[in-house]
């Protein structure tokens, strides 16, 4: 028996407003998994061409698995989404990649043909659940040097970068960390970014019923010399502040997907198509270095050089993360190409949820540059790993008519 691959395409992404995790944020009283059945009644809202029966898989992911955002989410916000009874589900973990991850676990079945139409996405609710909770690690990772300590505490592994490469300075991490205040602000004014956002009903036992519509976290007024007086939390004197790293936060993303000739069947839009993906291991004392390499390997893999890349969605879990793949590709900290629309420094990150904002941010950015023929998703991986997932602009000029 032969068998051949089937091209699968990014149809369409939303997400809710991110929001600061704690009691003042706008999630503190509303559930992880209503977030994500918000977003999967949305998409079928915004593709009507698509039956909800033609749905053949619900992978969402979740960091923290426990309470609200545990019990097989995949397959319980399916059910209280209002998909059939038929539709499976199932949850995911690779940490910050995890969204990412469901993307191209389902997409590899899309393309093997085990499913037609999948829907991907992840959840964060990280003032109900902080990073870790609940979590026993075994003794012997730190007893017997399997990792060092600060591996566990990301903040401390972004200083470890800092060491790794002295060039990376705090004065770089923090010009970075404000043009992605300035780009996300211009996307918003421009009205780049809203039209994905999902629009979230929020209780308040004190101010009753909100509606959730921006994102929370983004601070527009930020100076070079507010950053330059944060204090550096994770060591005395060091380099990593709240100004340029991603904050804690919660939200969900989602996202349809599909084979190219069941989304030609249905008559659904085709945002980008995949041409693949790597992760890969890293020290886990310096996981900010993960996008390095299975940016690398992606590359290797699909036979396309960092040359042939138009745009890249970089996940900015913490500004020198971010510098460090840059410079090790030769790719100047203003580069027009990254993160045109600023990044996870401003809008935040609830982890597992990230990936999928990137890829939705990337399609809607594929729409506007029919010049641009590749694009990219990278992130770097708590626990030390990296994920790199490389698509390709349907509207490229270039293409064969």
């Amino acid at each position: 028996m032969t068998r051949s691959l089937r091209e699968v395409v990014f149809v369409d992404g939303v997400r809710t407003p991110f929001g600061k995790a704690g009691p003042k944020g706008i999630y503190a009283e509303t559930r992880a998994d209503d977030l994500v059945v918000r977003v999967i009644r949305e998409l079928l809202r915004r593709n009507p061409a698509l039956p909800a029966d033609r749905v053949d898989e619900v992978a969402i992911a979740a960091t923290t698995q426990i309470g609200d955002q545990g019990l097989t989410l995949g397959r319980t916000a399916a059910l209280l989404a209002g998909l059939p009874t038929s539709v499976p589900g199932y949850s995911i973990d690779r940490m910050c990649a995890g969204a990412m991850t469901a993307v191209t676990t389902t997409a590899s079945g899309i393309a093997f043909g085990a499913y037609d139409v999948a829907i991907a996405g992840g959840v964060e609710h990280m003032g109900r659940h902080p990073m870790g909770e609940g979590v026993d690690p075994n003794p012997r990772i730190l007893s017997e040097k399997i990792v060092d300590p600060s591996a566990l505490v990301m903040g401390s592994t972004a200083e470890n970068l800092h060491d790794r490469f002295p060039h990376l300075t705090k004065e770089r991490a923090d010009a970075f960390a404000l043009a992605s205040q300035q780009k996300y602000a211009a996307a918003v004014a421009e009205g780049k970014i809203g039209p994905e956002l999902v629009p979230v009903a929020t209780r308040s036992a004190e101010h009753g019923w909100g509606m959730a519509t921006v994102d929370e976290p983004p601070r527009p007024g930020t100076t070079l010399e507010q950053l330059g007086t944060l204090k550096t939390p994770f060591r005395p004197h060091g380099h990593v502040t709240a100004g340029n790293a991603a904050g804690l936060n919660d939200g969900a993303t989602g996202c349809l997907l599909a084979a190219e000739d069941v989304a030609e069947e249905l008559g659904l839009n085709v945002g980008m198509r995949l041409v693949g993906y790597g992760y890969v291991g890293v020290e886990p004392e310096v996981m900010g270095v993960g996008p390095v390499p299975s940016t690398e390997r992606a590359l290797a893999r699909t036979g396309l050089t960092i040359e042939d890349i138009g745009l890249f969605e970089l996940n900015e879990a913490f500004a020198v993360q971010v510098l460090a793949f840059l410079d090790h590709f030769g790719i100047a900290d203003d580069d027009a190409r990254v993160n045109p629309w600023g990044g996870a420094i401003a809008v935040g990150h609830p982890l597992a949820s990230s990936g999928v904002r990137l890829m939705t941010q990337l399609s809607r950015q594929f729409a506007e540059r029919p010049d641009v023929r590749y694009g990219l998703t990278a992130m770097c991986v708590g626990l030390g790993m990296g994920a790199t997932v490389i698509w390709e602009n349907p509207n490229w000029e270039g293409a064969a008519k």
